[in-house]
C-alpha cells in the first residue's frame, strides 16, 4: 500500500515538473506547476474582484501587500517571470502556495487574494520558501530586483510575512503532497474556510530593467 502512494505521488511529482526530465532541456517549457498555481490564483482573484462578490462581502484588510493600483503585469506573466528568474527548484512554487494560503486563514484577519495584493505576496512567499528549502538562494536585493521592489520594501515584506504567519514555514511531506493534490485538481475555493473541506474530498483524488510592477 504505501509502495503503491509512493508511485502514485512520484507520478504526480513528474506531472508538475518537481522531477527532472532529463530527456528534455529544462529551459524548453514552464514546468507545469508554474502554470497551474497561476491559474490557480488567477481564479481566486477574479472570483473575489467579481461586483456581486466585492458588494455583498466585507473588504478585507488593507495590509502593506496591497499596491494603490493594480499592476499592468498579469499574475500570469508574473508568475512565469519569477520562475525565469529567481533559479529555484519548482518545489518553492507549491511551498510558496501553500504559505499565501497560510496567510489567507490566518483567524481574526479578514483577508482575500486580488489584483492589489497578489504580486507582492508571491514574491515574498517564494522568498521565504527558497530560503526554507534551498541549499543556495538569491539574497533579498535579487528578489525585489525580479519583483520590482526595491531592497528596503523586500526586507519590510518578508518581515511582516514571517510575522503574520507567526513563523510556521516548516512543510511536511503531507502539506506538501496536499497542495500538489490542490494544484492538480485546481480546487481552490475562494474563501479559505472552505478549503479543509476540499482538501479532504481531494486527498487522494537578457537583463530586465527594475521597473516598479508591484
Amino acid at each position: 500500500m504505501e509502495t503503491s502512494k509512493n508511485s502514485t505521488y512520484s507520478s504526480l511529482f513528474q506531472w508538475l515538473g518537481l522531477i527532472e526530465d532529463y530527456d528534455q532541456p529544462s529551459d524548453s517549457t514552464l514546468p507545469r506547476v508554474i502554470t497551474l498555481l497561476a491559474s490557480v490564483l488567477g481564479k481566486m482573484i477574479q472570483k473575489n474582484e467579481k461586483p456581486f462578490h466585492t458588494r455583498h462581502s466585507k473588504e478585507g484588510e488593507i495590509t502593506m501587500f496591497h499596491g494603490s493600483r493594480a499592476p499592468s503585469m498579469t499574475i500570469h506573466r508574473y508568475t512565469e517571470r519569477v520562475y525565469r528568474y529567481a533559479h529555484c527548484s519548482p518545489a518553492c512554487f507549491v511551498a510558496a502556495f501553500a504559505y499565501i494560503l497560510r496567510y489567507l486563514e490566518i483567524p481574526s484577519m479578514s483577508r482575500r487574494l486580488t489584483s492589489l495584493n497578489v504580486h507582492r505576496l508571491l514574491i515574498t512567499s517564494l522568498l521565504v520558501a527558497a530560503k526554507f528549502l534551498e541549499r543556495k538562494c538569491h539574497n533579498n536585493a535579487y528578489y525585489a530586483k525580479i519583483g520590482g521592489v526595491s531592497t528596503e520594501e523586500m526586507n519590510r515584506l518578508e518581515r511582516t510575512f514571517l510575522f503574520d504567519l507567526d513563523f510556521r514555514v516548516n512543510i511536511t511531506t503531507e502539506v506538501f503532497e496536499k497542495h500538489c493534490l490542490m494544484l492538480q485538481g485546481e480546487t481552490v475555493p475562494c474563501h479559505s474556510r472552505k478549503l479543509r473541506t476540499v482538501v479532504g474530498e481531494k486527498q487522494i483524488n537578457g537583463k530586465e530593467t527594475n521597473k516598479k510592477w508591484i
